[in-house]
This record gives C-alpha cells, structure tokens and sequence, in this order.
C-alpha cells in the first residue's frame, strides 16, 4: 500500500506544488519546520498538563473539567498546524516518508493519542465535570492519561527519528 501511495504522489501536481513552495518561497522550510516544533510543544504541554492533573501529579488545585475546557483548544490548533505543516514535507517527498518504518511508529501512535485526547476533551464537553463525578470515571481517565502520555512521547520520539532512520541498523537486517 505505502509504495501505492508513493507512486499516486510521485508527479501529481500536489506534489509539484509543494516541491515548488519548498524550493521556491524563501524560508518556508525553516519557518514550516519551527512551526512544526511549536505545534509539538503546544500538544505536549497542554495534553501533558491535563494528564499529569488527572494521574495527580500536578496542579491539585486546579479543576480538571476547566483544565480540560482551557487547554485543549491549544490541542486541537496545534495538530491542525502539525498537519499542514507536516502535509508539505510529506507530499513533497512521498518516498522518504510513506516507505520509511519510522513514519508508520509516528501514526501508529498519533492516532489513538488524539483518540484519546478527542474522547477526553467531547466526554468533558459534553458534561462538565464528568472525569470527577465517579472513581471509576477517573480512575479510567488516569488509565488513558498514562496511555496517552506514552504515546505522545512515542510520536514526539517517531517524528524525530523519522530524519535519522538510516541510523536505526536494525531495521536493515
């Protein structure tokens, strides 16, 4: 499938166009790049703070329904920045991505994080305060905050190895 997508990329104009903005806006891959990386720390602090809240391991004081409700707006900007940005160097060069393992590690762990984050943030939504009305209701919300916490390292991990994965040997053997 990966060499299927590869191969609908190669030479579409989605893909000529972004070779074009890359090669020829001056500085759009720094600046797309350093945008990338600040969506990365606006997910992780905010996912992380609601987290370590509900796992009690920060901001006791703090309600988590308000939390929740100030903090994941910041979430879902910045995935929608994540996306744009990674969009561009991804459908640029199709290959470097869609055949490297790493990039599947990356997926394999965003989407059932932004799963999580997703069912958090409607649940809350949907009823204010509903993470603390039961112990059983919280204590599922500290099994998916440690869930979510390991995989958000997994993607933050995934997407820097992504560049470096002719040095991970062991996928070559």
């Amino acid at each position: 499938m990966n060499e299927s997508v590869v191969a609908w990329l190669a030479g579409s104009a989605a893909q000529e166009a972004a070779v074009y903005l890359l090669g020829n806006v001056p500085g759009l891959p720094p600046i797309a790049q350093s945008l990338h990386i600040l969506g990365i720390v606006a997910v992780m602090s905010s996912t992380t703070m609601i987290h370590l809240r509900f796992l009690g391991l920060a901001a006791p004081s703090q309600n988590v329904s308000e939390m929740i409700s100030r903090l994941m707006p910041w979430t879902w900007w910045a995935l929608l920045v994540n996306a744009v940005t990674g969009l561009i160097f991804v459908v640029g060069r199709p290959d470097r991505y869609f055949l490297n393992p790493v990039f599947g590690w990356k997926f394999m762990c965003l989407v059932p994080a932004v799963a999580i984050a997703l069912v958090i943030y409607q649940m809350n939504k949907r009823d204010l305060g509903f993470w603390e009305h039961t112990t059983a209701r919280l204590r599922s919300a500290r099994v998916m905050a440690a869930v979510s916490l390991v995989l958000w390292v997994g993607v933050v991990l995934a997407g820097r190895w992504i560049a470096y994965t002719d040095y991970l040997y062991f996928l070559y053997e």
